[in-house]
């Protein structure tokens, strides 16, 4: 049996790419990924790619991007299929064990980093539900000489953030935060930062299928009628595992934002307070005892 592809230059398939995503994302999208998976696969910037246009790819090139196709067409996000995410000026391996991360997220680190630089002495700092491990590696790269303790449910998650962490000193530990007994075996820290659950199941029909039906819904849905389950645990482990003068940071849901800051009160941290977003929403809670 003999099987015929069509072989295309790099004009030819960012345009076959762009097209085969419009019933996928809207046309401005779809140019967009097309746009950045040909950087991807051909190592070349877009205007590298303009003057180059009418060159083929290579066979091996060609494999590569058949394949990429078939995955985008289904709404695989792009990050799983290149399994690459840029966060905070580093890349990031990624697959479909975790979440990819967004900027949002960035923003949250660089409040850590500003609460921990007048700090002194060695400091300790716990990732709640690390994923990827984007937090606790851009922590490690940018509080020096910080004790890190990343913790996750997910088993594969941290195969995946270790492989992300390779070199960097980062304590990763199988936890399910839930699990009072299994929290309270954790030391005292300064920081406690975490990103965690926190959709409610009744919105997963509001999200884009690209993350609805291929990103870890473990790492992003709680149950309707207790959307703020992971929020209540934090503030009850800080209780006994936030040393003095420490900080917990944690990302939101904006429509959440003001019942969590009056639950962190209510439960024993006077100075909670939320911080907007680059966009101007509440995404960020700071809070302390």
């Amino acid at each position: 049996m003999s099987y015929f592809y069509t072989m295309y230059t790099m004009q030819q398939a960012y345009y076959h790419l762009s097209r085969s995503l419009t019933g996928v994302y809207d046309e401005r999208e779809a140019s967009a990924i097309a746009h950045e998976y040909m950087g991807h696969l051909t190592g070349l910037d877009r205007t590298s790619r303009l003057i180059h246009k009418d060159q083929p790819l290579t066979s091996e090139q060609q494999v590569v991007f058949e394949a990429a196709v078939a995955s985008l067409v289904r709404a695989v996000p792009l990050q799983y299929v290149t399994h690459s995410a840029w966060f905070m000026g580093r890349e990031f391996f990624v697959d479909e064990r975790v979440l990819i991360p967004r900027p949002e997220t960035e923003e949250l680190v660089n409040r850590v980093v500003a609460f921990c630089a007048p700090l002194t002495g060695p400091l300790s700092i716990l990732d709640m539900g690390t994923g990827s491990g984007c937090i606790a590696v851009s922590l490690s790269a940018r509080v020096r000489g910080a004790g890190i303790v990343a913790v996750d449910k997910s088993r594969g998650a941290l195969e995946v953030a270790q492989k992300n962490a390779a070199g960097l000193a980062i304590r990763f530990l199988e936890v399910d935060f839930l699990d009072d007994a299994q929290r309270d075996t954790l030391p005292v820290f300064d920081v406690i930062v975490s990103n965690p659950p926190y959709i409610p199941v009744c919105k997963r029909e509001e999200m884009h299928t690209n993350v609805k039906d291929h990103e870890p819904a473990l790492a992003l849905f709680v149950a309707n009628d207790n959307p703020l389950l992971f929020y209540r645990a934090i503030a009850e482990f800080g209780k006994t595992h936030l040393a003095p003068g420490g900080a917990i940071f944690c990302e939101l849901e904006q429509s959440m934002a003001t019942q969590c800051l009056e639950m962190f009160k209510a439960m024993g941290y006077p100075h909670a307070q939320v911080h907007k977003d680059m966009h101007g929403n509440d995404r960020m809670l700071e809070a302390s005892r």
